[in-house]
């Protein structure tokens, strides 16, 4: 089954979270250069800091793990990661690297102490891919398809997934025994490219990890904490209940989507112009 992440440091909807069957809660520190590139994007930057960690495991114990992202390597990363580790995250996620040498940097600087996820979104680190799952010491990679669509001057976040290129990336770090996953999920029955097609291709590429996007469950629409509770429950069992069916797809039933998702890509793209 996926990794499901959901980003927030509301230690309220994390403990709701956890408890409906998200295995991760997102820290997301990440602010350097992110609304810059992702201007115009309807994306959120989180803000969230070190304390949050800290914050957030008191709520949730051990119900999930805690991921977070610092920031792109800079001057303050070996600071910002000993932070992370010291108030308690599971999982030191870096963003916006481009090559093997910065790779093998943020594993110096992690040093072991934790388990490490590089966030793949650019196309330079796309075309490095082979060199860096050689490199020992990773144990995920995340495709982050909003700012790799943007590298690509693509339209549409999952065009990337249409065109091979996150079926050639996932071939490659999977090939080495390393965990992967891609992208960002709404719920099931919803989303410009459902929702249902884009889980099916996780379980084609034999993805392992998604994050629970902001319409999945948008926490500061609801008014209260059940309201919050029963979207999270809902949510969750129906993806694990579409995993159930797809796991006894064939691989033709498989290739029918596959095509089925690039045809739905190529329309919405068209319709933006």
């Amino acid at each position: 089954m996926l990794k499901l992440m959901y980003i927030t440091n509301d230690p309220a909807v994390a403990r709701i979270a956890a408890e409906a069957g998200v295995d991760r809660i997102f820290i997301d520190m990440e602010v350097l250069g992110k609304a810059e590139r992702q201007k115009g994007m309807n994306t959120v930057q989180s803000n969230h800091t070190p304390e949050d960690i800290r914050r957030v495991r008191a709520a949730i114990g051990n119900t999930a793990e805690i991921i977070a992202r610092i920031n792109p390597l800079n001057p303050n990363s070996g600071a910002e990661i000993d932070a992370a580790v010291g108030n308690g995250a599971d999982i030191i996620m870096l963003p916006m690297w481009k090559t093997a040498a910065d790779a093998e940097r943020f594993l110096s600087l992690v040093n072991g102490r934790r388990r490490t996820m590089l966030l793949l979104e650019t196309d330079a680190a796309a075309d490095c891919i082979a060199e860096v799952v050689k490199l020992g010491g990773i144990d995920e990679i995340h495709i982050g398809l909003n700012d790799l669509h943007l590298c690509y001057r693509q339209k549409f976040m999952f065009e990337p997934l249409a065109d091979g290129t996150v079926e050639r990336i996932v071939g490659t770090v999977k090939a080495e025994g390393i965990r992967c996953g891609f992208g960002g999920m709404v719920r099931p029955g919803s989303g410009m490219l459902p929702a249902e097609l884009i889980l099916s291709e996780h379980c084609r590429l034999g993805s392992e990890i998604v994050i629970l996007s902001r319409g999945f469950c948008n926490a500061a629409q609801f008014t209260s904490e059940a309201a919050i509770r029963g979207q999270f429950t809902a949510g969750v069992a129906e993806i694990r209940a579409l995993e159930r069916v797809y796991a006894g797809w064939t691989p033709e039933r498989f290739e029918k989507n596959r095509l089925t998702v690039k045809a739905q890509v190529s329309e919405i793209v068209s319709r933006m112009g």
